[in-house]
């Protein structure tokens, strides 16, 4: 017997490439597209052709808003910027090379995500309050949403809505990737 597959209810999508230098830091840096992520957005958008959506929310990331934009051109939507699926603030780490940032720092966020931050920037436990805030307001809204964010705010938000724990160590999901949630 084939049962029908369940209609996505939630689309979510991390941004496409994004133009900056291999082994930088950067989570609030409102960065454009590589030349690769550009090409990206419309086999993205060709594989969302069939999805119907009600709302499209986005970070306000240039990453981000870039692809919001030309899915909401083909569902004939306005995109919602969400100050709450911007990617964590990495504070003064911001733009350093991965390298430079000194070890006994990484090593204590690797060992205390919730409770640690870089200087002037988020910590795990701020990030996932606020990622657990928007997950219920995503719930409220009818029919089915398109989410256009980053690997940090994506690795609690989709676990969050398959009624999951959220794991701030999870792997991110793939730059340009789309998860469906029924």
């Amino acid at each position: 017997m084939n049962l029908p597959l369940p209609t996505p209810r939630f689309a979510l999508l991390r941004h496409p490439k994004p133009d900056i230098a291999p082994g930088i830091c950067y989570g609030r840096s409102n960065l454009g597209l590589a030349p690769e992520g550009h090409a990206a957005i419309a086999a993205i958008t060709a594989r969302l052709a069939h999805f119907a959506p009600t709302a499209i929310l986005t970070s306000p990331a240039l990453r981000c808003r870039l692809l919001a934009d030309a899915i909401g051109t083909a569902h004939h939507l306005t995109p919602t910027i969400d100050p709450a699926l911007h990617e964590i603030d990495f504070g003064a780490w911001e733009g350093m090379a991965w390298n430079d940032i000194p070890r006994p720092a990484l090593d204590r966020w690797a060992t205390d995500p919730l409770d640690f931050a870089p200087p002037g920037g988020e910590s795990g436990a701020a990030l996932l309050a606020r990622i657990t805030t928007i997950a219920a307001r995503l719930r409220e809204i009818p029919g089915a949403v398109i989410i256009v964010s980053h690997g940090g705010p994506l690795k609690l938000l989709i676990p969050l809505l398959r009624g999951e724990p959220p794991d701030l160590l999870a792997h991110a999901p793939a730059q340009g990737s789309i998860t469906l949630i029924p």
